[in-house]
C-alpha cells in the first residue's frame, strides 16, 4: 500500500474508487471507512452484480439517503434496476411491506413485533436463553457460541414472537444457508433454499387449528380463512411470504448482531466487566453494541427515482445509492471517539435500524432479544472467553450479513 492514503486499497476496479464489497471481517471495522469520509463521501464502486453505484459513508449524507423519498427502496425491484448482487430470493419482497399495508394487514404484523409483545415475551425469552447455557455449562468448555446458544436462542426469540413451533428450529435457521447468499450470478441452489422455506411455512399455515396459533401465525391464517377463498394462489404466496421473509430478516438481523456484540465484549474486558457488575445499564449498552455492530456488511441499497445530488456530486435517476452503515455509525462528526466501545454513550443516534420510513419495525425486538441474552451470558459465564485467538476466528464470505462461521469459548 506504498503511496496510497491512509485506508485506501492499493488496488480497485478501474472507474471506480474503492473495491467492494469492504472487509468480511465484523469486529474490525475497515479500514476504507475512514478514507471513505475524508476523500469520497460519495464514491464510485461496481457491485457484486457489475453495477456501477455511489457509496455514501458519512453520517449526514447517509441520514439524508435513508430518509429522502427520492431515493427508493422499493425500486431496486423494478425491472432492469442496477442491483448490488444477483437476487437469490424474489424481489418482490422489498415490496412486501408496502402491499401489507395496501391489504390491511399491517396491523397484524406490527402487533406482533409491538413493544408490547415483546416485552409480555421476554421472561420466556430468558427462560430459554438459561436452559441453553444450562446445557453449555452441563458439556463443559470448549463449544461453539453461535451453535449452542446464539442460533438456537435467536431461533426461539423469532418463533415466539411470530406464532412458530419452535421443535424444527435448526431446519428454519438452515433457510438462511443459501437464499440469502451474495453473489454475482444465480444459482439454483438458491432458489430451491428458498422454496424449501416457503413450503414449510406454507404448511404452518394450513394445517389444521393454524387460527388458533398464537402470534402473527394465528392472525394470518385468520386472515387467509377470511380472504373468502382460502386456496386462492396470489392470497397463499403473500401471506406466506409475509411470514417467511419476517422469521429470515428477522433472525439473520438478529443472530448475527448478538454474535457480534458477545464478541465485541469478548476482546474488550473492561467494558464486559464494567456491563456485568452494572446489569442495569443493559439499555445504553445495547444500543452503543448497535452503533459499533458491523453486521450489515454490504450497505444498504437505495435508487434514486428523478436527478438529484449528493455531496455535490450528480446523482441521475435510476443510479444505485449505496448506504455504508459502518461508516456513518462510525462518523467522528457525530460519534465522539468512534472507534472506542463507550457502553455508556448518550446521544446514540445510530443508523443500525435505518432512518426514515424504512426505519426497521422490529426495533424492539432486537434490543430486547440481545439484552435479555447478554445479561444471562454475563452473569452465568463471568468467565467467558474466546477460545481462539481472534485473528483465527473464520469469517463468513458470500453472505448478507458479517459474521463469524463459529465463535468457540472457553469460561
Amino acid at each position: 500500500m506504498s503511496g496510497q492514503p491512509p485506508g485506501e486499497p492499493a488496488a480497485h476496479p478501474a472507474g471506480t474508487d474503492v473495491a467492494f464489497p469492504l472487509s468480511r471481517r465484523g469486529d474490525v471495522v475497515p479500514d476504507e471507512c475512514a478514507w471513505l469520509r475524508d476523500e469520497r463521501p460519495v464514491a464510485r464502486v461496481r457491485t457484486l452484480a457489475g453495477d456501477p453505484a455511489w457509496l455514501v459513508s458519512t453520517y449526514d449524507l447517509a441520514t439524508r439517503v435513508l430518509e429522502d423519498e427520492t431515493f427508493s427502496l422499493s425500486a431496486t425491484a423494478a425491472p432492469g434496476a442496477r442491483q448490488q448482487y444477483a437476487p437469490t430470493f424474489p424481489v418482490q419482497i422489498r415490496k412486501n411491506l408496502s402491499r401489507i399495508k395496501d391489504e390491511g394487514m399491517r396491523d397484524a404484523v406490527m402487533q406482533a413485533l409491538s413493544p408490547r409483545a415483546v416485552k409480555q415475551a421476554a421472561g420466556r425469552f430468558r427462560q430459554r436463553a438459561d436452559a441453553l447455557i444450562d446445557e453449555v455449562l452441563a458439556e463443559g468448555p470448549p463449544v461453539d457460541l453461535k451453535a449452542r446458544f446464539t442460533d438456537p436462542y435467536t431461533a426461539y426469540v423469532m418463533c415466539t414472537v411470530l406464532g412458530l413451533p419452535d421443535d424444527d428450529w435448526r431446519r428454519l435457521m438452515s433457510g438462511l444457508d443459501i437464499s440469502i447468499m451474495t453473489t454475482p450470478r444465480p444459482f439454483e441452489g438458491t432458489l430451491a433454499n428458498w422454496d424449501k422455506g416457503m413450503a414449510h411455512m406454507a404448511g404452518l399455515l394450513r394445517a389444521p387449528g393454524a387460527t388458533d396459533a398464537p402470534g402473527l401465525l394465528g392472525a394470518l391464517a385468520r386472515l387467509r380463512a377470511d380472504s373468502g377463498d382460502g386456496e386462492e394462489a396470489d392470497t397463499d404466496e403473500h401471506l406466506t411470504m409475509t411470514l417467511h421473509s419476517l422469521f429470515e430478516a428477522g433472525a439473520v438481523s438478529t443472530a448475527a448482531f448478538l454474535t457480534l456484540a458477545i464478541m465485541l465484549l469478548l476482546r474488550d474486558t473492561g467494558q464486559r466487566q464494567w456491563l456485568a457488575d452494572h446489569p442495569e445499564a443493559i439499555g445504553p449498552a445495547v444500543e452503543e453494541l448497535l452503533r459499533y455492530n458491523l453486521s450489515i456488511g454490504d450497505a444498504l441499497a437505495r435508487v434514486a427515482t428523478r436527478d438529484t445530488e449528493l455531496g455535490g456530486t450528480p446523482v441521475a435517476a435510476g443510479d444505485l445509492v449505496l448506504v455504508l452503515v459502518e461508516g456513518a455509525n462510525h462518523d467522528p462528526a457525530v460519534f465522539r471517539d468512534p472507534g472506542r466501545l463507550d457502553l455508556t454513550r448518550t446521544p446514540n443516534p445510530h443508523l443500525a435500524f435505518g432512518s426514515g420510513r424504512h426505519y426497521c419495525p422490529a426495533t424492539a425486538l432486537a434490543r430486547a432479544h440481545a439484552a435479555t441474552a447478554l445479561t444471562a451470558l454475563l452473569a452465568r459465564l463471568p468467565g467467558l472467553r474466546l477460545a481462539i485467538p481472534a485473528d483465527e476466528v473464520n469469517w463468513r464470505s458470500g453472505w448478507i450479513k458479517r459474521t463469524p462461521e463459529r465463535l468457540p469459548v472457553l469460561w
